[in-house]
């Protein structure tokens, strides 16, 4: 663990999907307010795919993708619960929704405000978003 990373543990409602993610103690949060993470609360913090490990559930997962199809929410085919997803503006990282994770790791998490109804534009105003898949060893 690099850069005050700590292992964050968590899954979906059921048990069927879990996982490990190593992410600051400290989580920025992404609220974005484009339709699909309006209607599911998609709140999420976004880390590169080295630093998400799928423990379980590999075959529970299923899939829904829409308009551009870049995004993947995958969600629990048992429970329904999305814990983790592949986010249009980082497809080399995962979008993890911090109320999936087990207690006790996260100190404090700080909410950012992303204009997702205007997605382009937002993504362009806010070039740092991109960075969040990115390594920074």
């Amino acid at each position: 663990m690099n850069g005050g990373d700590v292992k964050h543990t968590g899954g979906c409602h059921c048990g069927a999907i879990r996982f490990e993610v190593l992410a600051p103690p400290i989580l920025t949060v992404i609220d974005c307010n484009c339709s699909v993470c309006v209607k599911k609360q998609n709140k999420h913090f976004i880390v590169p795919l080295n630093k998400f490990k799928l423990l379980k559930g590999h075959t529970a997962i299923t899939t829904y993708s829409f308009n551009t199809h870049q995004a993947k929410h995958n969600f629990c085919s048992k429970c329904g619960v999305q814990s983790f997803y592949i986010p249009r503006s980082n497809s080399d990282g995962y979008g993890i929704v911090p109320h999936c994770l087990d207690e006790g790791t996260v100190k404090k998490i700080k909410y950012e405000k992303f204009d997702g109804k205007n997605w382009e534009a937002a993504l362009a105003k806010n070039p740092h978003i991109s960075a969040y898949s990115k390594d920074t060893k």
